[in-house]
């Protein structure tokens, strides 16, 4: 009780240090006796003194600090008056009754307050209250705020009082409803339909607004009944609400009249001005079809820029897929606006079936500039079948862009004839983009064949070091076995980079590395520290004993990745037989070697690895430290016997 006492006399000094300590020490007491002191702090001049007699008031709530706070409405203290309505919002609900009796105050903008305080107090309580104000205040903005308050507690129970009160003037009706919005109560369906028939412009636009959001199927027929009679923008408005509750797909599912007359909606619809009307008829029109659908969506799409309206643009190019080819699209395609050509192929893209149109793309292809012609051979390139490898052979003989080469070389090498391509594959080998030369090669593998084998044995002999790298490339990639002579001479080539693509040719399948290694092991000294580290992480990759004999030799390699990467590798292995070397990388003068011996040897576990690892706790690094710590810790998780 004396710190009670002394908290209260506190709060009535005029030291406004001690009455901030007091306050907050009342809030965290909840000190409820200091209620009166601490309202009276909510007209501080000290913002530290008001700022701790708000945060005492909202921890003790209760009755009291309700009807304490509740004078401050009256004050003519703006700060104080928005402070006491957000605490209110919070503690409110603690004394409902004062609340609602202010619903009944003489002061209109006493109603007010305590209507939009209602509306945070969480409690369908509140809702007969704020229903009364609704439909019996004689002010319009107590009105207003009643309907305000009913939309955020989005009781169901509301939506009676909230029909009712769609008869009230304009400014009542936009709150009602966003209210009606945001409970969807079906019951008032009906009710915003029935409205649209006396109310203003703008309020029946934003009547048809929230049937589209509420999502209740049922205002489908009630829109459509009204969309003759609607003026044009309204008209568009019911339009956009349909599109939004049936989705697309339920489009189809109109009776034929119905969807005849809506098609010709839609095609007003897109003309307007609002861009949300806009895409919502091009979505319609999407799955409607047909080719007034496609032209009326392509004029959308080409007055879009294409980094501003991105996703829009994106969503009239799968509009216009949906429709599909017809000759509105065909049209698109022969226009001499790049843009609009350029649209009308990516949607083509995204066809399911795009075969009619494969005569057309082929007929334009020269006539369009280059850009258009890269955009034309990828779409001809997924959507052509090997009857039309003649065209992708004329574009590898003629045209000089690498992209359009390229994706002409995809084709071939997947659908082509190795007969009637395989030189015409092969010259491009000598192309001189490096990319081009890429894409030849990977063509040239892709065809195979005996013929394509043949190629790449006289192109191995080759002087030129690019030549007898591709080579090497390819003959792995086509057989090793078959090409198993000359892959054993690459690994001895002048060039490393030529060793390195044999190794990985020849040592990439694990199962063969066995019958593989003698021929291999002799990279483990190769001069190129590069050809060794390809060496070894090709045999990290195998999981079996053969490999652990020439991991342990490359840790003792003068270079300190390949050191690094046969430690990873032999971690991977978990074999006791490498512990004794991995402890003695412990002692390595590469810290970076230190720390993956580390790791191997948690990986690996056992009591040898564990006294390795304590004895590095110590270590001056705190890196290495946190390695071996973490390495412990996995060993732990092992088990003694890991």
């Amino acid at each position: 009780m004396a710190e009670h006492r002394q908290i209260l006399e506190q709060l009535s000094s005029d030291n406004t240090e001690l009455v901030r300590e007091a306050a907050f020490a009342a809030g965290d007491m909840g000190l409820k006796d200091a209620v009166p002191l601490l309202a009276g702090h909510l007209q501080s001049a000290n913002l530290g003194v008001q700022e701790a007699a708000e945060q005492a008031i909202r921890k003790i709530g209760g009755t009291a600090a309700v009807r304490a706070v509740i004078p401050l409405l009256r004050s003519d203290d703006a700060p104080a008056r928005n402070i006491s309505m957000d605490i209110l919002r919070e503690i409110g609900a603690d004394d409902f009754d004062s609340l609602t009796r202010l619903l009944h105050d003489e002061d209109p903008d006493m109603r007010i307050f305590a209507s939009d305080i209602l509306g945070s107090c969480a409690r369908v309580e509140a809702v007969r209250p704020l229903c009364e104000a609704l439909l019996r205040d004689p002010e319009v903005n107590v009105r207003y705020q009643a309907a305000v308050s009913l939309g955020n507690l989005a009781f169901s129970e509301a939506a009676e009082c909230l029909n009712s009160a769609l008869h009230d003037e304009e400014w009542v009706q936009f709150s009602v409803i966003e209210a009606l919005t945001k409970i969807r109560a079906e019951s008032s369906v009906n009710a915003l339909v029935r409205a649209l028939d006396y109310s203003s412009d703008l309020v029946a636009s934003m009547i048809v607004d929230a049937l589209g959001e509420m999502g209740n199927i049922k205002a489908v027929s009630l829109l459509l009944k009204r969309l003759e009679s609607s003026p044009a923008p309204l008209r568009n408005k019911i339009v956009k609400a349909v599109v939004q509750l049936l989705g697309g797909k339920l489009l189809k599912l109109l009776s034929d009249k119905e969807h005849e007359r809506f098609r010709e909606y839609l095609l007003v619809a897109i003309q307007d001005e609002e861009e949300d009307i806009q895409d919502a008829a091009v979505v319609g029109l999407g799955f409607m079809g047909g080719e007034q659908a496609t032209k009326a969506v392509m004029d959308v799409a080409a007055r879009l820029d294409a980094d501003r309206d991105h996703e829009r643009l994106v969503r009239a190019v799968e509009c216009l897929a949906a429709v599909g080819p017809n000759h509105a699209l065909e049209n698109e395609l022969h226009s001499d606006d790049e843009y609009r050509v350029r649209i009308a192929v990516e949607a083509i893209a995204g066809m399911q079936d795009a075969s009619s149109v494969i005569p057309v793309l082929k007929e334009i292809f020269w006539d369009k500039p280059r850009d258009v012609q890269r955009a034309l051979m990828t779409v001809l390139a997924s959507v052509c079948g090997a009857e039309d490898s003649a065209f992708f052979l004329e574009i590898l003989e003629k045209h000089n862009d690498g992209n359009v080469l390229k994706s002409a070389l995809a084709f071939v090498g997947d659908k082509g004839d190795v007969a009637a391509v395989g030189g015409t594959l092969f010259a491009l080998l000598e192309h001189p983009y490096d990319d081009v030369k890429e894409a030849a090669l990977d063509a040239c593998i892709a065809l195979g064949g005996d013929d394509m084998m043949r190629r790449f044995r006289i192109l191995f002999e080759s002087e030129d070091a690019l030549n007898r790298m591709m080579a090497t490339y390819a003959l792995g990639r086509l057989g090793v076995d078959d090409n198993i002579d000359l892959l054993e001479g690459a690994l001895e080539d002048a060039v490393p980079d030529i060793r390195k693509v044999a190794l990985e040719a020849v040592a990439d399948v694990c199962s063969d590395i066995s019958s593989r290694l003698d021929m291999v092991l002799p990279r483990l000294h190769d001069e190129n520290s590069e050809v060794r580290l390809a060496l070894v992480e090709l045999l990290g990759k195998c999981r079996c004993a053969d490999v652990t004999a020439p991991l342990l030799q490359a840790l003792g390699d003068q270079d300190d990745w390949v050191r690094m990467r046969a430690a990873e590798a032999l971690g991977g292995l978990r074999t006791a037989e490498a512990l004794p070397a991995l402890v003695n990388m412990l002692q390595d003068e590469s810290p970076l070697v230190v720390i993956k011996a580390i790791e191997a040897l948690g990986n690996t576990g056992g009591k040898t690895a564990f006294r390795a690892l304590m004895s590095m706790m110590d270590s001056d690094s705190i890196e290495i430290q946190e390695a071996a710590e973490q390495a412990i810790g996995r060993i732990q998780e092992q088990g003694e016997d890991a």
